[in-house]
């Protein structure tokens, strides 16, 4: 008797009219959809990819969204190789922990890249894994007894050579300089994006923030010598922004804070001191987009002239997959 008495309670509820007016659609005007614009067509839609060149690899790929805005980027950036502009790497140190400085090293030598800047925590892992075959600490493992950060051998190598720089007759010799001056002299065989650079004759800047590096907490620790030969090096990007309009591309792996706002200071000071520094290319690849790099890498820099882009991907993924896009297109561009 409950049950029924509620069906005939729900029943009723519905029995009588809606309350609410509905649209009548019958008088909606069509169209065909051959006068329709749609964004995406059938040559645009990725192919199966079974096997064969690289090459063959990319143009299987959608002409969509963010595979389609890659190989834009790619297009400029060898364009800018062909125009001889700027092509300069600003990263963090993420990029060498994944064991990407091979590929890093590898547009340097092939003279793909005209600049490398870096923030200090990038340098110490080129460092430790030019000269020790090893880098990236356990942190959670060293941080309860107070070891974490404290390897000898690195601050040693890094400090005493900026200190040695610093006292040198060289007032112009940079951090990044300095290090890629070291490390090449090492000969341990291993690749250094820094070595590369200083052997390649490309300018390599490194930029400091003190106080967020574990040689910053060793005795041999010199805040004079490592904030001068960071300004030099902050003076050294300036100058490369100088010629960066009129094609050049700048791209940022991977530091969130450091380099997009050493950036943004120093095409200020090109442009302060007359540089015509518009109508270049910046991107900015990462694993997760920040304030910084979104406004003061891709936005703000090229506002008056240019183009931005940005990626979202992991940089063992990503760099590799640019690099080789480009390698690709520059080849294609010589066959020309």
């Amino acid at each position: 008797m409950r049950r029924a008495s509620h069906v005939f309670v729900v029943s009723a509820i519905f029995a009588g009219m809606s309350r609410y007016p509905k649209t009548d659609l019958s008088g909606v005007r069509l169209i065909s959809i051959a006068d329709r614009t749609s964004k995406v067509a059938e040559a645009a839609w990725a192919r199966p990819f079974e096997s064969g060149s690289f090459d063959e690899f990319i143009d299987s790929l959608p002409d969509i969204l963010i595979a389609h805005d890659l190989r834009v980027f790619v297009g400029l950036a060898a364009e800018a190789v062909r125009l001889s502009r700027p092509r300069i790497l600003m990263m963090g140190a993420h990029v060498i922990k994944v064991g990407l400085a091979p590929l890093v090293v590898d547009l340097i030598e092939r003279r793909i890249l005209t600049g490398v800047a870096m923030n200090s925590a990038a340098a110490i892992h080129d460092t430790e894994s030019c000269l020790f075959g090893e880098t990236s600490e356990d942190v959670a493992a060293s941080i309860t007894d107070g070891t974490f950060g404290m390897s000898r051998e690195t601050g040693e190598a890094i400090n005493r050579t900026l200190c040695a720089a610093y006292e040198s007759d060289d007032a112009e010799l940079g951090f990044g300089e300095a290090l890629g001056e070291m490390l090449l002299n090492a000969g341990t065989g291993r690749p250094s994006i820094m070595a590369a650079c200083v052997r390649q004759g490309i300018p390599i800047t490194v930029h400091a923030a003190i106080g967020t590096d574990i040689v910053h907490q060793q005795p041999t620790m010199s805040g004079e010598a490592t904030g001068e030969l960071s300004f030099r090096d902050f003076r050294g990007l300036c100058h490369q922004l100088f010629d960066l309009g009129g094609g050049g591309v700048v791209m940022n792996f991977g530091s969130a804070v450091i380099l997009p706002e050493v950036f943004l200071k120093a095409l200020t000071i090109a442009r302060n001191l007359g540089a015509r520094a518009f109508d270049f290319t910046t991107a900015n690849f990462d694993m997760i987009q920040h304030y910084r790099p979104r406004v003061n890498v891709v936005q703000r820099p090229t506002q008056d002239g240019g183009r931005g882009f940005t990626f979202t991907g992991h940089h063992e993924l990503m760099f590799p997959l640019v690099a080789a896009m480009l390698k690709s297109k520059l080849a294609e561009h010589a066959g020309i």
